[in-house]
Formats: structure tokens, C-alpha cells, sequence
């Protein structure tokens, strides 16, 4: 298998990735990123396609896709002695990751990125929480987690064709899920703080963006080894309507029905079991934990660059 290895996810973007796909790796041939492609057949296959690519000597896997295959990939290579590093081509409808690190939508840029950016270490989080079948399992994420309405949100956007874009299918979802959704009683702790309440959301994040563009937490840094809480306590859909084009621009904060915390470890109780969310999947329910795994992904990022505001 070659150094580098191209792990495509033909599902992203409504499907034109896979449709794409040849045009993309012309056009990464074309700035001089060439290497392996395998291809996921069903969710979850990146993980596993991506441990054979470092067990088969690859030092850079490129992830063509979105928040979600690079969600796999990391789960994949998590606990690895000695990762490959990662690289991205955006081809995602969210494509909130990158927007932490000003990596382009373009494929020739973001090639030129893999093939000759810097490599940085930045953080994972790692999450145990109840799956689906009532188990427990453990999981990491990349960019953005969270317990509450925002998993909810996420399947509703995820199940729409996302025809309009990311911020058009998560704006919709966001107004009709909340229309149903009541907040839940939630006990919260951030390392050795605590809060309790009713709350629509629990937002843990590693990166700045999600949801296709919310800048949620404007003062996350990846590799700084904690993570940036938002709580969002019980608000009206007046509140709603009048902060979300504040959480677009990452001046939503203070508020009054919302506070920012930070730390290394985040547990979420919660009177009934609510979704929780991982890069835009939703594997599960409360109770969860979270911890921070510093500088456990080795990320392809612009040379000498610096996290956007």
C-alpha cells in the first residue's frame, strides 16, 4: 500500500462525492498528491479502512468527505501507538472541522495542503455514553459533541437531502425540531464545577463551528487540551429566532439563558435520556462523559497557520 491513502467516503454530500471522486483525484494528481484510494461501502467503514491503511505502511490518510468521515477516520486510528497523520479534502454538507483551520472547500488547494502544509497535533475528545441497544460504548470525536436538542437537529438535517446547502438544512432543522423539543433537567459537571437545570443543550467542543457554519464556541482552541462548554438553558422560541443570527457570527455570548464554561472533564445527567452527537452522528443517549485526549490526531493544516476567527 502506498505512503499516502485516499479514504473516500462516496455517501458525503448528498452522494456527488462518490459521483465526483474521479474528477478529485485528477485534480489532486494534478498538484502532485497521488497514492491508494479505498473507498467506505457502509457507515463506520472508514474507521476500519483507515486502521488497514497505517497497518499497511501509510504515513498520510486523506479523508475526502465531511465532519462525519473524518469522525470515522479518527475512531479508527484513535488509539494507535504511532497514527498516520490526516489530511482533508472537504467534500461534506456541513464542512465545520475545517472551518477552524481555514482549510478550503477547493480540491486542487486543500490537495496542496496535504501534500505540502504543516503537521500539528491537535485534540481529540473521547466520549462514553449509552448506545442505542442500551449498552454502554466509547467513542472520540474530532470537532464538536453535544447532549441534548442538537442531536435531534443533526438526524433531522442528516435525513433531508440537504439540496439547499448545510446552513439552509441545518437552519431548517434547528426551527423544526425545537418546535417539539422541551428542555430536560440536566445535571452537568466541568471538571470540579457544577450546574443544574432545565436545558435544551450541552455543547462540548474541541473545534469552533457546527451545525454547517454556527460558530458556537468562538473561543475554542484544538490543542489547547480542554474543552469549551455551552450550556443552553430553557429558551423561547423569541430567543431562539433573535440569537441564531449571533451564533452565526460567534457573538451570542454572554446571554443570559446560556453560559460558557471550560475544562478537561464534562459529565451530562439528564432526567430522561437525551441524543448525543459526535460530528453530526448521533450514536446514542445520556448519560455521557467526556474527556479530553490531548494532541491525539496529527492533522495536515496550511503552513504556518494560525486558527481562524
Amino acid at each position: 500500500m502506498s505512503e499516502t491513502v485516499f479514504l473516500v467516503n462516496p455517501a458525503a454530500a448528498n452522494g456527488a462525492t462518490g459521483r465526483r471522486w474521479p474528477e478529485f483525484a485528477h485534480q489532486a494528481a494534478g498538484v502532485g498528491l497521488e497514492g491508494d484510494a479505498l473507498i467506505s461501502e457502509h457507515r463506520g467503514h472508514l474507521g476500519v479502512l483507515a486502521r488497514e491503511a497505517a497497518a499497511g505502511g501509510a504515513r498520510l490518510l486523506v479523508v475526502v468527505g465531511g465532519d462525519g468521515a473524518l469522525n470515522e477516520v479518527a475512531n479508527g486510528i484513535a488509539d494507535l501507538d504511532d497514527p498516520p497523520a490526516v489530511a482533508l479534502i472537504p467534500s461534506g454538507t456541513g464542512g465545520d472541522f475545517v472551518r477552524t483551520f481555514g482549510i478550503p472547500n477547493d480540491v486542487a488547494e486543500a490537495a496542496r495542503i496535504a501534500l505540502d502544509g504543516e503537521t500539528t497535533t491537535v485534540d481529540l475528545g473521547r466520549i462514553g455514553y449509552r448506545a442505542w441497544d442500551g449498552g454502554d460504548a466509547t467513542a472520540v470525536f474530532a470537532n464538536v459533541a453535544s447532549a441534548g436538542m442538537s442531536g435531534a437537529i443533526a438526524q433531522r438535517a442528516n435525513d433531508t437531502s440537504k439540496a439547499l446547502g448545510a446552513k439552509a438544512s441545518y437552519l431548517w432543522a434547528t426551527l423544526a425540531v425545537f418546535r417539539s423539543w422541551s428542555a430536560v433537567e440536566t445535571a452537568l459537571t466541568v471538571d470540579d464545577e457544577s450546574r443544574s437545570g432545565k436545558m435544551f443543550d450541552v455543547v462540548v467542543a474541541n473545534g469552533r463551528f457546527f451545525g454547517g457554519g454556527m460558530k458556537m464556541c468562538p473561543d475554542a482552541v484544538p490543542d489547547d487540551g480542554l474543552f469549551d462548554v455551552v450550556t443552553i438553558g430553557d429558551v423561547t422560541k423569541r430567543d431562539l429566532v433573535m440569537t441564531m443570527p449571533k451564533i452565526y457570527r460567534g457573538t451570542h455570548l454572554p446571554h443570559p439563558k446560556a453560559e460558557a464554561l471550560r475544562g478537561r472533564v464534562v459529565t451530562v445527567e439528564t432526567a430522561e435520556p437525551v441524543p448525543v452527537e459526535l460530528d453530526g452522528e448521533q450514536p446514542g443517549t445520556t448519560p455521557a462523559r467526556f474527556d479530553v485526549l490531548p494532541g491525539a490526531l496529527r492533522l495536515r493544516v496550511p503552513a504556518s497557520t494560525q486558527e481562524t476567527a
